[in-house]
């Protein structure tokens, strides 16, 4: 079954020529079926490339699922147009009266500030209180899940001494757990993050399993045992050559910038860089729809 989305969003050309499975209101208000309600906050400056990195993979599952794309009301994106946001987007204070099946939390630039400096903090402090009894499985990305893992445990990040980029060998704590189900014993995520967060601080808290980790990046997939909060610090929705471009950005910048780990070939940025995590990414979005939202959310929400 199909993600549905409004017809003219500028993700559904792309997707449809890459034969995913999309559906526009219209089609979709025809069929008799209780599709899950799943709300993406984006907080990502770039909103249209993640709309349609995250639709991908929400696309790739036999459910069909209704979008609502929420932004910050206390922040002012530069680099997506306004007439994209009113068209597309909306903000807390327009849903907080409903319940939603899933929600996704996007990382944000804004990692090296601490978390009461971002300009929407207390809006996102808001909406992460709200999750615990309006959502039944939130996922959280990078940023998203260094803020969640802080607002809900206490878990603060810390600075680096370089940046974690590029793309990285993950093993599994437990093959049984249903997030992890027909994941290879050793798979790939792609990092691109200045801040890190402590596994001795996530291991003191009962109510949190530690699902996956790398040698090299860290702790990469955190649930609590219910389930209701997902927490993964890598970027698994990223397109092939996302890497490519934050290092170049950056080096048209003048920063300085390391070329990314276990990338392009033979570490050389004149050569197209392999998706090597691909087919984990769109498992764990199936296993996360399937497992974590469909399988428990309520029919009808009381």
């Amino acid at each position: 079954m199909p993600i549905n989305i409004p017809a003219n969003l500028p993700a559904k050309e792309i997707l449809e020529k890459e034969n995913i499975f999309v559906m526009d209101e219209k089609r979709a208000y025809t069929q008799d079926i209780r599709p899950l309600n799943i709300a993406i906050l984006n907080l990502m400056p770039e909103k249209e490339k993640t709309e349609t990195q995250l639709l991908r993979l929400l696309g790739n599952s036999p459910l069909q699922v209704n979008i609502t794309f929420l932004r910050p009301k206390t922040h002012t994106p530069k680099t997506t147009a306004k007439q994209h946001l009113e068209q597309f987007y909306t903000t807390f204070d327009q849903v907080k009266h409903r319940k939603f099946d899933g929600l996704i939390v996007t990382g944000a630039p804004v990692e090296k500030m601490p978390f009461n400096a971002v300009n929407y903090w207390e809006e996102l402090t808001n909406i992460f209180e709200w999750t615990k009894e309006n959502v039944t499985s939130t996922l959280h990305i990078c940023w998203g899940a260094q803020a969640g893992l802080f607002y809900h445990y206490g878990i603060d990040k810390y600075m680096l001494p370089k940046k974690c980029f590029g793309v990285f060998e993950h093993k599994i704590s437990d093959p049984s757990v249903k997030l992890l189900r027909g994941f290879d014993e050793i798979y790939y995520v792609p990092h691109s993050r200045h801040t890190d967060i402590d596994v001795e601080e996530v291991k003191k808290q009962k109510d949190l399993e530690i699902l996956s980790y790398s040698d090299e990046a860290g702790v990469c997939l955190i649930s609590s045992k219910d389930g209701r909060f997902i927490f993964l610090t890598g970027h698994p929705e990223y397109d092939a050559t996302t890497l490519r471009d934050e290092y170049e950005r950056d080096l048209a910048r003048g920063l300085d910038i390391e070329i990314p780990k276990n990338y392009f070939p033979n570490d050389d940025p004149t050569k197209s860089p392999y998706n090597r995590w691909r087919s984990h990414a769109n498992l764990l979005f199936v296993n996360w729809l399937n497992y974590y939202v469909y399988q428990e959310t309520p029919y009808i929400w009381e």
